[in-house]
């Protein structure tokens, strides 16, 4: 099941981690990189480490590593190769196909390249075909914002770009990027439905509060899931009775690739609901 929100928590503070793990996010993503300091990276490391060990096997526990070229992935990709493994890991600052497959090469899960310069955007389709455990690409957008210089309004289209060559790709749709401000709820919303609406699939938080707004605005609604299954049994009827041309109850045409969207609908409502999460 494909998570709508992903929880980030510093991996240097052990106390949070286990709230996050309680929490309501569909995926928490251990933080080895930006939030933690330098002097705190061997025990944020640890302390991985133990959740992955201690947390329930059907929990998704992603670990966002530190960049290629830093002085600490080597010791995070040894730590990985002899002990558990998460979910998948998140590669920050992914800017050359090669790099990042070498280190996806060395990792036994899923990896999602994190673009956030104007040079891993350039070769971002690269990237997203570099290594069969590549399974998706994001945005870093503050990181991004600030090497395009642009304010963050600013990178439209380098999210379209990113969808678009996640799906060129046969990835999954993108990650949204983090909504920094926690104390402005209602942008938050709209932001996601507006990410939803570009082709973007749930949202990365930073905060607990965060956590329900995101997984709303990524679930279908009850009239996007009865329209999608009218949509399917409009089309499956029509099929059955030799008719080529089919029409919604509004009047308007419904070819394969409406139908194909109605099947979307459906399997995100249906994971949405596995979860045990309704909007």
């Amino acid at each position: 099941m494909i998570p709508r929100s992903w929880l980030y928590v510093p991996g240097h503070r052990a106390d949070r981690i286990g709230k996050a793990i309680d929490s309501r996010a569909d995926a928490v993503v251990i933080d080895l990189e930006d939030a933690v300091p330098v002097g705190a990276k061997d025990r944020a490391l640890d302390n991985a480490i133990d959740a992955l060990r201690a947390a329930p096997p059907d929990r998704d526990i992603w670990l966002r590593l530190n960049a290629i070229g830093s002085p600490w992935l080597e010791a995070e990709l040894a730590a990985l190769a002899t002990g558990p493994t998460p979910a998948g890991a998140r590669l920050p600052k992914s800017d050359d196909p090669e790099s990042v497959a070498a280190t996806a090469q060395r990792l036994d899960c899923p990896v999602h390249a994190i673009i956030e310069s104007a040079a891993g955007l350039l070769v971002a389709p690269q990237i997203a075909r570099c290594h069969p455990r590549v399974t998706g690409i994001a945005l870093g957008e503050a990181d991004l914002a600030a090497d395009l210089r642009v304010e963050p309004s600013g990178l439209t289209w380098a999210r379209g770009w990113i969808v678009t060559a996640a799906r060129a790709a046969g990835l999954s749709s993108p990650v949204q990027s983090v909504w920094t401000a926690v104390d402005d709820p209602a942008a938050l919303a709209e932001t996601s439905r507006a990410g939803r609406a570009q082709g973007f699939f749930g949202r990365s938080v930073i905060h607990p509060d965060q956590i329900d707004i995101v997984n709303t605005a990524y679930t279908p609604t009850a009239e996007e899931h009865d329209r999608a299954c009218r949509i399917i049994d409009r089309a499956a009827a029509s099929m059955a009775a030799g008719e080529s041309a089919v029409l919604d109850e509004s009047g308007k045409f419904i070819d394969p690739a409406v139908v194909a969207n109605a099947r979307v609908v459906l399997d995100r409502a249906q994971a949405a609901a596995a979860r045990g999460v309704r909007a």
